[in-house]
């Protein structure tokens, strides 16, 4: 393919026809600029396998540029410099027009990433555009305490912007995870360099577009698509960048600690991986359970952090569960993501694909029993059956590691105490889901899983009030909710002598 400055994509679907056009290259202090080296990569539809269009990929040149503009851009036009009220302001306009252009958002995402167009429209941009305006209203609310140690001192304390942010986040929800990040951070004052996936770059670059037609100053969001161990590893060892927030797998979440320990020690705040259980008693609405399971699962083709993967079920239920749920997963439409009945599209790459069916063999030679599904769906695109396991064991590698693919393990329980052994029986802490009419077993079994977030008789419902980060090796910090707002500020003590002498 050539490489064009910008690109326009025709959509001819079923539930989405018309023209969306994107900038290809780096945005950096307000511009769209070529990289430093010249580096370009080729987009791939995972649905075809076909190529998208060529864009701008940056290196470690190019993250500096971006962290100098960065550094400005706080210094002269944000920061403590510009007030709440003007940054939320700000903050609303961007929810606006990400609200106004939704359908080409939603369709880049489709064609990017392999998420249906319906789940990307109804789900992923009205959670982007609500995470801006819940922020934007913290923006003029970023408050101290005023606290009288004695009669002669007054001390008060102040959240400060830490200063340049920079933002990593991953392939499989590339807009709104990106948003959670940007958002607190550009309330409380902070500035932003920001790496999407080099998978899927398209919505965040189109973001830019919109990012500067709501007014933000030059400087204040610079977004560089790039790998992960060129510019990823920039935005981890700059001196300039201040904190680093980060959303992707654990491996790479070690690697962004041991970069900011051995720059500058920056501030770091990590959503990682997960292997989340959903755990279903005798007394549970078995039909909702199997709903809520399915939905756990394979949802988004089960490329998310918190899929509850390990599905543990009573032994009471353990045969009608497994019936429903197996024929509910048989139904579940897998194929193109813009035809209006999809529910499950294509894994984001070959490589994802790969690893996914690796771990699908080595389910099989490990002894579990597949009874459903664990073949390739389709001949073109990268797409894969769903995928549901019994007979598993704990010491599995489909039990134990996380595969981010359409594939369930259903094992069978008996006690309370033998089911929350097994569901922390596990490196992480992300997410968990309990099922169960009894109110008092809920509170007791969620308060005894080791996870950051736990919903009872329901899964994968985020709420902008709550934060979500895991306990474990599923991160460390919170995104969304009031808490999210510690990641990006720094609290300082003032004390006024009003009556000391010496």
């Amino acid at each position: 393919m050539t490489f064009e400055s910008t690109y326009t994509y025709q959509f001819d679907t079923a539930v989405y026809k018309g023209a969306v056009t994107f900038p290809t290259q780096l945005f950096i202090n307000g511009e769209f600029v070529n990289p430093v080296n010249k580096g370009t990569i080729d987009l791939t539809n995972p649905a075809t396998c076909k190529a998208i269009a060529r864009i701008s990929v940056g290196d470690r040149e190019d993250i500096e540029l971006a962290a100098q503009a960065a550094r400005a851009a706080f210094k002269e036009h944000w920061g403590l410099k510009v007030p709440g009220a003007a940054r939320s302001k700000l903050l609303h306009k961007l929810a606006d027009l990400v609200d106004a252009n939704a359908d080409q958002i939603a369709a880049l995402e489709a064609l990017n990433v392999g998420k249906t167009f319906h789940a990307a429209k109804a789900q992923d941009l009205p959670i982007t555009s609500s995470v801006l305006r819940y922020y934007a209203g913290w923006a003029d609310k970023i408050q101290g305490k005023n606290i009288q140690t004695t009669p002669d001192k007054i001390g008060f304390t102040r959240h400060e912007p830490i200063g340049v942010v920079g933002v990593i986040v991953p392939w499989n929800f590339p807009l709104s995870t990106l948003i959670m990040k940007l958002a607190p951070a550009l309330a409380c004052g902070n500035t932003i360099v920001a790496k999407p996936s080099e998978f899927t770059p398209l919505s965040a670059l189109f973001l830019c577009t919109l990012i500067r037609e709501a007014g933000f100053p030059r400087g204040v969001v610079n977004i560089v698509a790039g790998y992960g161990d060129t510019a990823g590893q920039a935005v981890g060892e700059s001196m300039i960048i201040d904190k680093v927030a980060f959303t992707g797998s654990t491996l790479t979440g070690r690697k962004i600690m041991e970069a900011a320990a051995k720059s500058n020690l920056k501030k770091i705040s990590l959503e990682l991986g997960g292997k989340s259980p959903s755990i279903i008693f005798d007394d549970a609405d078995i039909d909702q359970a199997v709903k809520w399971a399915i939905n756990g699962i394979f949802m988004n083709q089960g490329e998310l952090c918190v899929a509850g993967s390990r599905i543990y079920v009573q032994a009471g239920i353990y045969d009608d569960f497994l019936q429903k749920f197996t024929e509910s997963a048989q139904c579940l439409s897998v194929g193109d993501p813009f035809s209006p009945g999809t529910f499950q599209g294509p894994q984001i790459s070959e490589r994802q694909f790969e690893r996914v069916m690796g771990y699908i063999k080595s389910g099989q030679e490990e002894g579990a029993t597949l009874r459903l599904g664990g073949e390739r769906h389709g001949t073109e695109g990268y797409f894969i059956q769903p995928t549901v396991f019994t007979e598993c064991t704990p010491n599995m590698k489909i039990v134990q590691e996380e595969i981010f693919g359409p594939v369930a393990a259903i094992m069978k329980f008996s006690a309370e105490e033998e089911v929350i052994e097994q569901a922390n029986n596990t490196t992480y802490g992300l997410a968990c889901s309990v099922y169960t009419k009894d109110i008092n077993r809920a509170m007791r079994v969620a308060s005894n899983i080791e996870a950051g977030t736990a919903w009872v008789n329901f899964t994968n419902w985020p709420d902008l009030g709550l934060p979500v980060g895991g306990f474990k090796q599923s991160g460390a910090g919170k995104d969304l909710g009031e808490d999210a707002l510690e990641n990006y500020t720094n609290i300082k003590a003032v004390h006024i002598n009003i009556g000391i002498k010496i």
